[in-house]
């Protein structure tokens, strides 16, 4: 039996958007954790205005429940946040960011590689190496690839476009609630200059270093599991 007194886990997930990606995650929490997996289209291209209503329509009316962000719904979980709703009772970020990861020449170099970055399926040894890690298997490789072949090119060339222009350090701010991040020691997408911005808004903000790839949660189900379950239950 679920215990009630613990917040729901409202999750957001990557830039795939699928949620596909949180499956191992998801059945590694305890039973005692009730979940709600955020689903974005992969078939139409959306801002981060237009993907809101998705993250307001699973927020419980008046349960108490934690945001966990992944990595691109960082972004909309701050500026959520920051509204202050009475059952919001934390904010657990997973290798993400409040301005664009990509800064200077990388920036402007990311900007003319968008449009074309997604029209072909990544090569394996891309995937390996930016998100699931060089030293990942198959098992968790595959999903990977999977998830991306669900959404369209044009729509994670714009979702890509979002996060190099993405700026919520003012409304990081107005988070009244504790924020938590799990930041990933071999991320070769989001570095630690990510979370030392946060840091500098939100000095109180607790970081948890995992030694892992940006596919944090996909490659340490188990080790994230318990540390988000911990989180929970300091929340409750």
């Amino acid at each position: 039996m679920r215990d009630a007194r613990l917040p729901k886990l409202v999750l957001l997930p990557g830039m795939d958007g699928t949620g596909e990606l949180f499956r191992e995650f998801v059945k590694a929490l305890p039973d005692e954790i009730k979940t709600e997996v955020v689903r974005y289209p992969g078939d139409v291209i959306l801002s981060y205005v237009d993907l809101m209503p998705f993250v307001l329509a699973a927020i419980p009316e008046s349960a108490p429940f934690v945001l966990l962000a992944e990595s691109f719904s960082t972004p909309l979980a701050i500026e959520f946040a920051a509204s202050c709703p009475s059952n919001l009772k934390g904010v657990i970020i997973c290798v993400g960011f409040v301005a664009s990861p990509a800064q200077g020449w990388r920036r402007l170099v990311a900007s003319l590689f968008a449009p074309v970055a997604f029209r072909v399926t990544p090569p394996k040894f891309v995937l390996r190496f930016l998100m699931a890690g060089r030293d990942a298997p198959l098992s968790r490789r595959v999903p990977v690839g999977s998830a991306l072949s669900e959404v369209e090119p044009k729509v994670m060339a714009a979702r890509l476009r979002a996060v190099l222009r993405c700026d919520v350090r003012a409304e990081l701010g107005r988070v009244a609630v504790p924020i938590f991040y799990l930041q990933a020691m071999q991320d070769r997408l989001v570095g630690g200059d990510c979370v030392e911005e946060i840091l500098r808004v939100r000095p109180e903000t607790v970081v948890e270093a995992i030694d892992g790839p940006h596919q944090l949660l996909q490659r340490h189900p188990q080790r994230s599991a318990g540390i988000v379950a911990e989180f929970l239950r300091r929340m409750s």
